[in-house]
């Protein structure tokens, strides 16, 4: 009976790795592993209202940052060609995600690929506006806050000459799923991934 689930486990985890897609084929970390089963699981539910939109997504990697003490973020990519599909959901899905995974929120962003000055070097005649270093840092703010919505921007420059970006958020999602809690978790993802410091509030 043991050696019986321990190979219908691996079955399992062999079917939900089908949901990881990774560059060059390299092997997915445990986040990732969890993550993938977790969306298999809500994808053959038959509770899940979002299992239709599931089958079209898969996730490219997965990164973990401490937020505070006791509190961590999942960092979800995926690639772009199925970001539309995630945002659809992307509500639900985070809400069930975070269910799954007590004490961690959960934030989805697309893998977008930023072309250099050099871009000519690389074959590329003309380089898209959404390929810039800028575009792409501003793609990722409107990802990770998803599917709240940024209402305003505004970059404040410190004495010392570093730069605080204070994003103004929807006052309509205040109270939906946690957002507000959400705030600090949303400025450390974007530091993280961006290398810039941000401040999150709701406009009042």
């Amino acid at each position: 009976l043991f050696r019986s689930a321990q190979g219908l486990s691996a079955a399992m985890m062999s079917v939900a790795n089908k949901k990881i897609v990774k560059e060059k084929g390299a092997a997915p970390n445990e986040l990732e592993q969890e993550i993938a089963k977790a969306l298999l699981d809500l994808e053959v539910s038959n509770a899940s209202e979002i299992k239709a939109e599931l089958r079209e997504i898969v996730i490219s990697g997965a990164k973990e940052f401490e937020v505070k003490a006791g509190r961590k973020v999942a960092v979800v990519f995926v690639p772009y060609r199925v970001w539309k599909s995630v945002t659809k959901i992307q509500g639900r899905l985070i809400r069930e995600l975070e269910k799954k995974f007590s004490k961690r929120h959960v934030v989805f962003t697309a893998n977008r690929t930023i072309l250099g000055t050099n871009f000519r070097r690389q074959g590329h005649a003309l380089r898209p506006r959404n390929r810039t270093l800028t575009s792409v840092q501003e793609a990722v703010l409107d990802d990770i806050v998803g599917p709240t919505e940024i209402i305003a921007k505004r970059t404040r420059c410190r004495v010392d000459g570093s730069k605080l970006l204070k994003v103004t958020l929807d006052p309509k999602d205040k109270d939906r799923d946690n957002v507000e809690d959400k705030l600090a978790t949303f400025a450390v993802v974007y530091n993280k991934l961006t290398n810039k410091d941000a401040v999150f509030a709701f406009h009042e």
